[in-house]
């Protein structure tokens, strides 16, 4: 049950365990199914229906870019059945690969005081842990799009518009990390828990 798993989760963050500097660790890259989220209410209506892994098979690829080895990509793979996914890729942070645009957001991403884009924390609520040195990845959505039957239809989400950018910049923070399993807690308040695939 959801409690079982809480306590469990908090045990391996306080375990000290961790891989060290999970953020920069080779451990981190490649595909992560994604087994649990806690879903917390300042997600986005879309975003929760996008990490329900109890109802699709949700992947989360961390890459470098094909086209820039000096760029590195969190992609969010949503599997609606053999043919048919959504695939969204965001811009990445961390010390081992900076990027400048990825400051700190600004706004909580409420729009006229509705949870649209989801809430996000923000200045002190959203400091890192100093006792986690390099726990923290940065990121900003940058493009998505849906393979339908073999058609590729562009995710209706302006991620590139300076008007939104802001709203769409977020953060994970790796509490735990093995060989085979990941904990990271997002800048909206939601806890994932991940399984490493294995490599083709």
């Amino acid at each position: 049950n959801s409690d079982e798993i809480s306590s469990l989760v908090s045990a391996l963050e306080a375990s000290k365990l961790s891989i060290p500097r999970p953020a920069v660790a080779p451990e981190l890259y490649g595909r992560w199914r994604l087994l649990q989220t806690t879903n917390a209410d300042t997600a986005s209506p879309i975003q929760r229906k996008a990490v329900d892994a109890t109802k699709f098979d949700i992947f989360q690829d961390v890459v470098l870019a094909e086209d820039d080895p000096n760029r590195l990509l969190v992609r969010q793979i949503v599997k609606f059945g053999e043919t048919n996914e959504l695939r969204v890729d965001a811009l990445a942070s961390t010390s081992a690969y900076p990027l400048a645009e990825l400051t700190d957001r600004r706004g909580t991403g409420k729009i006229l005081g509705l949870n649209v884009l989801g809430v996000s924390l923000v200045g002190e609520e959203a400091a890192e842990d100093p006792d986690r040195p390099d726990s923290r990845v940065r990121f900003v959505f940058d493009e998505g799009e849906f393979d339908l039957w073999g058609l590729t239809v562009p995710y209706p989400v302006p991620f590139r518009n300076p008007l939104f950018r802001d709203a769409v910049k977020g953060w994970i923070d790796v509490t735990y990390l093995s060989e085979r399993v990941r904990i990271s807690r997002g800048n909206k308040g939601t806890t994932f828990i991940l399984k490493k695939e294995e490599e083709d």
